[in-house]
């Protein structure tokens, strides 16, 4: 029989690997407990597995227990739970790449072994990602024994699995925030640019299509000092002078954030220089 798996906060990556660990069977999807019943029995649907849940009281004991909730909530949540004595030395473990497995302390101090695991994923589109989960990282850490039961349920789902320095962990999910998050806002600046100097939307989007796709192939092939080129790269500070005056004129957040850029822009044209 599979271990039961009781999912606490089926949002888009609860109910994403709740249905991967149904499909899977590693393990019986048992609870499903939610905001509301109603996303509870979203959530359920979505899984194909499990019982939707409209309040903690009605949860049963878990073998392994997923808390997939915001990350203010994971120690609230988790103190909740074991205090109605549920957990017992079960498995505890969350999805957050900002926190790590210590939220989980009231859990471990009624017996519980613990870990937190990140698919590090964008998961806007929960279809997409479940259909195509294989070959994802995950970054893990926390208890040995957790991880050991964890490492083969995520990789018979198809994840590759990296650990992280637990203490380093919010500078590990700033990295990803970086790689995804930052890049939009970045890519957002440069769309808007392009369409203050008069080119339709959607002709500016191609316009920065194989710029970034071109320059994001380079990162990954050759690193990032040799996919680095540009005015600061060039040493071209008068380029990038004029720019800045320019877009202070039009947008001066878009400004703000072009400076912002700078001086790291130009440490890495440095390394550029020392390699070579």
């Amino acid at each position: 029989m599979a271990p039961t798996l009781n999912i606490v906060g089926a949002g888009h990556v609860g109910r994403v690997l709740g249905r991967l660990f149904a499909q899977s069977g590693v393990f019986e999807v048992q609870d499903v407990l939610t905001r509301s019943s109603a996303s509870a029995q979203d959530a359920v649907r979505f899984i194909g597995a499990g019982r939707a849940v409209a309040a903690p009281r009605e949860l049963r004991a878990a073998q392994v227990w997923m808390l997939a909730v915001g990350d203010d909530q994971i120690a609230p949540v988790c103190a909740a739970l074991a205090q109605q004595g549920l957990f017992g030395q079960a498995v505890v473990f969350h999805c957050s790449g900002a926190k790590a497995a210590s939220e989980l302390q009231a859990a471990e101090r009624k017996g519980a072994r613990t870990a937190s695991v990140h698919p590090v994923r964008s998961f806007a589109d929960p279809d997409a990602v479940a259909a195509a989960f294989g070959g994802t990282w995950c970054g893990i850490e926390g208890e040995p024994d957790a991880l050991a039961l964890l490492t083969r349920a995520f990789e018979a789902i198809g994840a590759r699995l990296v650990p992280i320095d637990a203490p380093a962990k919010t500078v590990y999910h700033a990295a990803s925030v970086f790689a995804s998050n930052y890049l939009v806002t970045v890519l957002d600046a440069a769309l808007r640019a392009y369409q203050a100097a008069g080119v339709p939307e959607q002709v500016a989007r191609e316009l920065a299509r194989p710029l970034a796709s071109e320059t994001l192939a380079n990162v990954f092939r050759l690193g990032p000092e040799a996919a680095l080129s540009g005015p600061v790269a060039r040493g071209d500070m008068a380029t990038v002078a004029r720019q800045q005056a320019a877009l202070a004129s039009w947008d001066e957040p878009t400004a703000e954030l072009y400076q912002a850029l700078v001086a790291a822009t130009s440490d890495l044209a440095r390394r550029k220089r020392e390699r070579g």
